[in-house]
């Protein structure tokens, strides 16, 4: 039998859908890519566009606002001991090429939104909050504190939510809608793998290399350029001959030859779900370089290996599955190059563990690289018999009829930066992936994810 306060806040939802979706096209359409820091905007001015939109219509409907100088702010309401609170995020990642639609457009087509951030994580985010919202309207006695986190700076570094546990409470119960249904009870290790290797002199020498935008992205584009000695001129050309990579093209310049690359982008949590340019690349160069220089080549082709063998990482857990590796930035700059590998590691290993095991890697090699671990983001891991965990669930059977189990993820989420939080669902079928081109929501599902999520709110609220 429904819960009649459930029933209330699904009939309010119903009558503020429009309210809802011009609320978020409006939030879509800003460009909160991050950018230069300005005073009380420390990622950039479309950022604090952003923000500023999602504290003026909390605002607006009445709640209490918070900003954190400009890094992350919050809306809230209520009284109790309990804090319930949904923590979203307005930043989004680098469009690229290829969109059919305006990526900051928010475009509607065949019933779905059109725009960077509609599933990852703005369309999600303004369905949490006008869930809040309609808590606050129906249930006016919750006993109960409820909390409406807007972040900005979740897609390059955490600095936002780093910046709210410094001063602000923790919930008692936390959700943050980024991730898939009914909930991942588990986020792989995160981790940043700087290494540097110098660039090998001689016949067949790198002049050029550069690809990628963010360390999460599968890189869709990738260049090079190599000076080739004219001992070796006839070596080359017999190879270039017989490549057969569509997706790789070359020119000659001279002596200098250049190499072009096209991929597919994707998150880099699902390295598996992209086609990487720079792996493309890269493979190119080891296949066309002559005897001498076969080596250096192939050493670094072997470290993108997207399962980690290439650095000596390679493994899994029963819980959260493979480790995977993801090169999301390379570039040749001053005699060197340089890469950057996004790996997701096993819930049940530690980044101590993952840098011995690329340290020892590494030094096999012939070709002198480096590593530097820039980030390591712990996994996180909640049992499925925690309760929240079990509310999540019932609920999610409750608005939908089907009992799901709860989820693992490669790809990192605010669960694992505040206590006593997990991340739930955002998307179903059809709807586009996160970091894609062409990210897409249905209108549809915007309107019962809000649903979904008040009632979730509200079981949170209320569970013993």
């Amino acid at each position: 039998m429904t819960d009649p306060i459930v029933s209330k806040l699904h009939e309010w939802l119903r009558a503020h859908e429009q309210e809802l979706l011009d609320d978020t096209i409006q939030m879509l359409r800003i460009p909160s890519l991050e950018g230069d820091p300005e005073p009380n905007a420390p990622y950039g001015k479309e950022n604090r566009q952003a923000l500023d939109l999602a504290l003026s219509l909390a605002e607006k409907y009445g709640m209490k606002t918070t900003d954190l100088e400009g890094h992350i702010g919050y809306a809230d309401f209520g009284q109790g001991e309990r804090l319930v609170m949904s923590l979203g995020h307005l930043d989004v990642v680098p469009t690229g090429p290829g969109w059919k639609h305006e990526p900051f457009g928010a475009e509607i087509d065949g019933g779905y939104i059109y725009a960077r951030g509609t599933t990852d994580d703005k369309g999600p985010t303004m369905a949490s909050f006008y869930a809040m919202r309609a808590i606050k309207e129906c249930i006016p006695n919750l006993p109960a504190r409820m909390r409406q986190v807007f972040g900005c700076n979740e897609e390059s570094g955490f600095g936002c939510v780093a910046r709210y546990v410094e001063t602000e409470e923790p919930p008692t119960y936390g959700v943050a809608p980024d991730a898939g249904w009914p909930l991942y009870h588990a986020e792989k290790g995160i981790a940043n793998l700087e290494i540097s290797v110098p660039i090998r002199k001689g016949d067949f020498e790198l002049l050029e290399l550069e690809g990628g935008q963010r360390p999460n992205i599968v890189i869709d584009s990738c260049s090079a350029k190599v000076r080739v000695a004219p001992s070796i001129r006839a070596h080359v050309e017999a190879k270039l001959a017989d490549s057969w990579d569509r997706n790789v093209t070359f020119a000659w310049d001279g002596d200098e030859l250049g190499v072009f690359s096209v991929g597919k982008a994707s998150h880099g949590s699902r390295p598996f779900n992209g086609d990487s340019a720079a792996i493309r690349t890269l493979r190119f160069l080891f296949e066309i370089a002559p005897l001498p220089d076969q080596t250096f080549y192939e050493e670094m082709f072997d470290l993108t290996h997207i399962g980690g063998a290439g650095l000596g990482i390679a493994g899994s857990d029963e819980v959260a599955g493979d480790l995977t590796n993801n090169l999301g930035i390379v570039t040749a700059v001053e005699g060197r190059v340089d890469f950057l590998f996004n790996i997701r590691y096993p819930v049940t290993w530690t980044g101590e563990k993952l840098q011995s095991l690329c340290t020892a890697r590494l030094a096999e090699l012939q070709s002198g690289f480096e590593l530097k671990v820039t980030r390591d983001s712990p996994p996180l891991y909640f049992p499925l018999e925690h309760p929240m965990v079990q509310a999540i669930v019932d609920v999610y059977e409750a608005e939908t009829g089907e009992r799901r189990r709860p989820g693992t993820m490669g790809g990192g989420t605010y669960a694992r930066a505040v206590p006593n939080t997990v991340a739930i669902g955002t998307a179903w079928e059809g709807d586009g992936h996160a970091h894609e081109t062409d990210e897409r929501l249905k209108v549809e599902h915007l309107f019962k994810m809000s649903r979904i999520y008040a009632h979730i709110f509200y079981r949170l609220a209320t569970m013993p």
